[in-house]
């Protein structure tokens, strides 16, 4: 079997679980994810721990926030005048939001915070701050 090496084209079937046992992802029932390693598609953590392995393979891998979907960023939390929001909007903590920024890019957002004058929006990637664990499967390398 021929182990996996930087550029390859490996497809894999995951379960992506939060620390305390939640499952956040999975492939199953879909197509297993395809990629290119060291291409930057996936995040680091999953990334690096592909060399080495082969098909048929599975692995349990444990990636630190850091080498997942980074730290959460303050800067990424804005507070902005409910006012300047269509009143049909829904506003409740955890409505997932698009905004527009001012060269045009759509731009995820999560409400988490709401009172009579502002609305706080978070642009933290969800998963932002958390390690993850992911068992893999490696179905084909190309």
């Amino acid at each position: 079997m021929t182990a996996i090496k930087q550029g390859d084209t490996v497809r894999i079937h995951y379960t992506g679980t939060l620390l305390d046992g939640n499952v956040f992802d999975s492939s199953e029932g879909r197509d297993p994810l395809e990629f290119v390693v060291g291409s930057g598609q996936i995040i680091p953590g999953l990334d690096t721990a592909m060399p080495g392995l082969a098909t048929g393979e599975k692995k349990r891998v444990e990636i630190a926030c850091v080498d997942a979907y980074g730290p959460i960023n303050p800067a990424m939390r804005q507070q902005i005048p409910r006012e300047g929001i269509p009143d049909d909007i829904p506003l409740e903590p955890g409505v997932q939001l698009q905004m527009q920024t001012p060269d045009g890019q759509t731009l995820p957002v999560t409400v988490v915070e709401t009172d009579e004058a502002t609305v706080t929006l978070d642009a933290n990637h969800p998963l932002a701050g958390q390690d993850l664990i992911f068992e893999i499967e490696v179905v084909s390398v190309n």
